[in-house]
């Protein structure tokens, strides 16, 4: 027996050697691609948040400072490790009309309110929520973002008076676009070593720089040049009129940036075959966002775009998203002459390859397999994302609308089996969900005047569902009822009996059969 032991640990041990090996040369390949996908990230983020703090109508360092504090404290404390958070235009949309309206100091006032909603969300595990979101809606919403950034990325074809470019200086630009989105898709077959991204970013920028070539840079758009994100308690007045002023918006801006940084942990699980922590994710987005408005900055979510830069990169890991943030305020502290050299062409490039990569292409080819309201779903919530820039609105009209079709659907589906025994009484097997959507079928059922004296109807096979569905049930039996007929419902659950009003006249109980599901009824 002590041979056997000993031989079992001896292997123990060498297995053990095997895995802590295996696990060092993994550690050492994945933080070397943790960090430099961190940079390129950092890159791409670089005008995305100058954007996004520009349609808000804040100064630049407004979204730099944002995407900076948010990134950082959602890598650290987010439920997603590999998922990047920072400034977005979803969110920009919604505090436009406040900024101007107000100035910057409601604007953080309001981020930091939405940060406390998104906190209260997360604690009370609203994020299992996102269970209602059906799958052509993600569809949708992730096809509508890839057309949103693609379209975007037009604005570089474009002059200063927004005309679009002609000649050599489209020429220029195109070549170098085409010549990113060729490395980015090429290098990968060569070797997986070093991100694509970032050596097509780093080869545009020495070929422009070397070259010479005039063509628009990030320094074009605006400079990045400043120092630490600054600590500020805005200056407003603590007043209710205050409050009420901000909650709406910040109640929008806590929504629309849960729904998007969900949705983004929903679609990055599928991708890494993994499973993200939905509540624990809402609690870092409302503390991330806190802090964004004590350190001047915009406000924000998940970031689907440069979420897939990461993930195709090859990060896995929290340390991508901190590289990333860090990164980016070393830029505005200290590198900020060099980055605002960076080519644009190379950073379009790399974001139209981002929406090539996020279109999901299979959905393309199920058209003629799913079923029609899916398409329409589908279809729809695309069309609302890019006409409206809503992602959070588009996604709401599509869980109602699918709601709405599962509704449609399953009213059609309650049926009766009808038949009467030897002894004349009619039975009535319903089979099919009693809800509201199927109460006015579920009525047509029965003939009340020509039934014989005594009517069974058996729920073995349905199941009531609401208030709605008990209230046709009292109706049924009270038809019955007023023309002196005998009525016996039989498999219903003990809830849905206390809540008929004759119960005790009109229900067979037998516990061995009946079942124990609960019928949803609204006790506050």
């Amino acid at each position: 027996m002590n041979k056997y032991a000993r031989l079992y640990r001896q292997k123990s041990k060498q297995e053990y050697k095997k895995v802590i090996n295996l696990f060092s040369k993994s550690s050492e390949g994945s933080a070397r691609t943790e960090v430099l996908s961190g940079l390129t990230v950092a890159l791409a983020l670089v005008p995305e948040a100058i954007a996004f703090a520009m349609i808000a109508g804040l100064s630049p360092l407004t979204g730099l400072y944002a995407a900076i504090v948010i990134g950082i404290v959602t890598s650290i404390l987010g439920g997603r490790p590999g998922m990047i958070s920072g400034a977005t235009g979803a969110v920009a949309v919604v505090i436009v009309a406040l900024a101007i309206s107000h100035g910057p100091e409601y604007v953080f006032a309001t981020v930091v309110l939405a940060g406390i909603i998104q906190v209260i969300a997360g604690l009370f595990r609203l994020g299992k929520l996102m269970r209602l979101v059906p799958h052509p809606v993600i569809f949708g919403f992730v096809n509508g973002l890839a057309i949103i950034i693609f379209l975007s990325q037009l604005d570089q074809f474009k002059d200063s008076s927004g005309s679009w470019l002609t000649g050599q200086p489209l020429f220029i630009i195109l070549g170098l676009v085409l010549l990113t989105m060729l490395i980015i898709w090429g290098l990968p077959k060569l070797t997986k070593a070093i991100p694509s991204s970032l050596v097509a970013i780093l080869a545009v920028f020495g070929i422009v720089v070397v070259l010479g070539i005039d063509t628009q840079t990030v320094g074009d758009i605006a400079s990045i040049e400043g120092g630490f994100p600054p600590f500020h308690i805005p200056t407003v007045p603590l007043t209710l009129e205050t409050l009420t002023l901000i909650f709406p918006y910040a109640a929008i801006v806590a929504g629309v940036g849960l729904i998007e940084s969900l949705l983004t942990l929903n679609i990055i699980d599928e991708i890494t075959e993994t499973r993200g922590r939905s509540n624990k994710e809402a609690v870092a987005q409302g503390t991330a966002n806190i802090f964004s408005g004590f350190f001047s900055g915009m406000g924000g979510c998940a970031m689907l775009g440069q979420s897939l830069i990461n993930i195709s990169n090859g990060a896995r890991a929290r340390l991508s998203g901190i590289v990333a943030a860090v990164a980016l305020l070393f830029f505005v502290m200290f590198g900020s002459s060099v980055i605002e050299l960076l080519p644009m062409a190379a950073l379009t490039g790399l974001m139209i390859m981002v929406a090539i990569g996020t279109f999901e292409w299979a959905s393309l080819r199920t058209f003629n397999r799913m079923p029609k309201s899916d398409i329409f779903v589908m279809v729809v919530v695309t069309g609302v994302t890019v006409v409206l820039h809503n992602l959070a609105l588009a996604v709401i009209i599509g869980v109602i609308i699918a709601a709405l079709v599962f509704a449609w659907d399953n009213a059609k589906r309650i049926r009766a089996r009808k038949h009467i025994d030897e002894n004349g009484v009619k039975h009535y097997g319903i089979y099919g969900p009693l809800f509201f959507g199927s109460v006015l079928v579920f009525n047509e059922k029965f003939d009340v005047l020509n039934d014989p004296d005594e009517v069974i109807i058996d729920f073995k096979e349905s199941r009531v569902v609401d208030m709605s569905a008990i209230e046709a049930l009292n109706k049924i039996t009270e038809r019955y009822l007023k023309v002196g007929k005998k009525v016996h419902l039989r498999h219903l659950s003990p809830d849905c009996q206390r809540l008929l009003k004759n119960a005790d006249k009109i229900i067979d109980v037998n516990v061995m059969e009946d079942p124990s599901y609960k019928v949803l009824v609204d006790r506050f």
